[in-house]
């Protein structure tokens, strides 16, 4: 089924940065295409008076005319003020809250909104603290490949190197210690031999955050106004990253209507409206969006998957990321995968069918026998070829999203040396990336290496991968196990989690009626179902304390859907939480 495309829409184009008009409003244009006769929403930031309208969950605005003067506005440009148009509203919302505090605010929201992981700082803090100031490397080597004596130290805190300026992409140590990580948490082959393939040291760029070297990585592989395609719903600020400096266009894949019903029966006939597979992309939702942003005059140059999924806290069987791989080859379009959750699958294996539950994207098309990918391994690295791309960071598996540790890999040499000069403005300080590299090469407690092995290989076992990611995982499932039988006890329908730190919630029993002579189900306006999903969320929020993420803002197909994040709140605030909850249901259902 195409998309119907209406004419309003327009790629970005630089011009649409200038700041011409003496009354300029930055609201982030939101471009109407339609599915069947269902609309959509495509980002770019590029202008429109047409685009402006009532707030919804889709952007802001930021009225600047007041700093205007019969010259122009001479104090701030509009691409800057465009950039702030583009965070959801209900951020703003988020914001004017009384949050929640057991004493100054016992009526206040909880902040259940936000992806941290507020679990582990019993096990962080000390850690920490011990990483950043004790340096126990075994076989440490610097930059220059020089080993470390005694008398680099300075008072034991401070590498004598950590002063001057760093390789832009990180630090040698750290790249390798990332590295040696990745292996393991992604299960790549972890042998030494010459045979196996591992990841390519020398395409690892380490930034500050994650969303800094996704930036800097489609940067590198679009030109302004080119097409992100990213499955919906996806993670908001994807829109700000990729939208207000890299100048892209995004243009969500939908799904639902592309999977037939009765062909899942199992699943269907179990979790009906809700089975997951209604969210997977498949090669006709692929095609869809492409034809759609081509006929824009937008081309697709990225497919964007969130793997695990943020926001359904679930990840893609491998059937699906293996179908994706070998779209996106066929249409030389560049996969990237942002793998945030990778250490925090705790639903190792499916429960009736025993498959692995996550497999890598990088896993995936290293073993997959495309001969494009072939064409273009030079014997290093895993073999991706120039299409197939990942970024990571340790905000979410670590909790360290202050730190600013993010990573992307890549094994397309054309955009290395472009990367790590892009990654110039955002590199990580010396003193966190030597804390992080110990950190990721620390041995598991209790275990010493007896001068005998490699400090930091595959063998031996490392306080990251064997003792901390573990328990994480045991917490993480016990908060989400707690969260979905309070959901069954209230009969809410959701997605059964098995990654990441969030439930998926069908809250759409509660959402206001329908407004007369207005559609239901996916033919419903796109206004009509911001509208009534904004009046849930207000009454979420103000009435019962209850801060979700609405899934509108993450432009999800249907309203009345909420990401929970279980793991964002401490022991006393969660269970309040599922007592507001139950209050919540019980009062709509009287």
């Amino acid at each position: 089924m195409p998309y119907q495309c209406q004419s309003q829409w327009r790629p970005f184009v630089q011009k649409s940065l200038s700041t011409t008009s003496p009354t300029a409003t930055a609201t982030a244009t939101t471009t109407t295409l339609k599915l069947g006769g269902r609309p959509c929403s495509s980002r770019s930031n590029s202008q429109s008076p047409s685009s402006q309208g009532t707030a919804s969950f889709s952007s802001a605005s930021f009225s600047s005319s007041s700093n205007n003067n019969e010259g122009g506005n001479t104090l701030s440009s509009s691409r800057g003020r465009n950039a702030v148009s583009l965070l959801p509203v209900y951020l703003s919302d988020a914001r004017a809250v009384t949050k929640y505090h057991p004493v100054h605010a016992p009526d206040g929201a909880l902040q259940l909104s936000v992806a941290e992981n507020q679990m582990l700082e019993d096990l962080l803090v000390p850690a920490i603290q011990k990483f950043s100031s004790a340096f126990q490397h075994h076989d440490q080597i610097d930059d220059d490949n020089h080993d470390k004596h005694d008398d680099d130290f300075i008072g034991g805190f401070f590498h004598s190197d950590q002063i001057y300026y760093q390789q832009t992409h990180g630090r040698a140590g750290l790249r390798q210690a990332m590295g040696n990580y990745l292996q393991r948490i992604l299960k790549l082959s972890t042998s030494t031999t010459l045979t196996d393939k591992t990841l390519d040291v020398d395409g690892i760029v380490m930034g500050a955050g994650c969303n800094a070297v996704l930036e800097n990585l489609c940067f590198c592989l679009t030109e302004p106004g080119d097409a992100v395609l990213l499955p919906t719903p996806y993670y908001a600020a994807f829109e700000f990253d990729l939208v207000a400096r890299a100048g892209l266009n995004i243009v969500p894949v939908h799904t639902r209507t592309f999977h037939s019903r009765g062909n899942n029966n199992e699943e269907e006939e179990e979790e009906g409206e809700n089975a997951a597979f209604y969210y997977y992309p498949n090669r006709a939702s692929l095609d869809a969006a492409y034809d759609c942003a081509l006929e824009k005059g937008s081309q697709p140059k990225i497919l964007l998957l969130s793997h695990p999924n943020n926001p359904l806290g679930i990840c893609y069987p491998p059937s699906v990321i293996l179908e994706c791989i070998q779209w996106a080859r066929e249409k030389l379009v560049h996969l990237v995968s942002d793998e945030i959750y990778a250490g925090s699958v705790y639903q190792s294996n499916h429960p009736e069918t025993g498959e692995e539950t996550f497999q890598s994207v990088l896993k995936l098309a290293a073993t997959s026998s495309e001969s494009s990918a072939d064409t273009h391994h030079h014997g290093k690295g895993l073999g991706l070829g120039p299409f197939v791309h990942f970024v990571y960071a340790l905000s979410k598996d670590f909790a360290l999203s202050g730190l600013r540790v993010g990573v992307a890999y890549s094994e397309n040499e054309e955009i290395r040396v472009p990367m790590q000069k892009l990654n110039d403005l955002c590199q990580i300080s010396s003193q966190t990336q030597v804390t992080i590299e110990e950190m990721l090469s620390s041995p598991h407690r209790g275990q010493s290496d007896g001068g005998n092995t490699t400090y930091g290989t595959f063998g031996s076992k490392l306080w990251s991968t064997d003792s901390f990611l573990p328990e994480n995982h045991k917490r993480i499932k016990e908060r989400s196990q707690t969260l979905q039988n309070v959901l069954q006890e209230c009969q809410i329908p959701f997605l059964k989690g098995d990654s990441g730190l969030f439930l998926w919630m069908d809250l759409s029993e509660f959402l206001p009626e329908l407004p007369k002579g207005e559609a239901s189900g996916l033919a419903e306006s796109q206004e009509s179902m911001d509208a009534r999903e904004r009046v849930l969320y207000l009454e979420l929020m103000k009435e019962f304390g209850l801060l979700f993420t609405p899934g509108r803002s993450m432009r999800n197909e249907l309203p009345g859907f909420f990401r929970c994040v279980f793991t964002a709140a401490s022991e006393a605030e969660f269970a309040l939480a599922l007592e507001r909850i139950k209050c919540f249901v019980t009062a709509k259902r009287k």
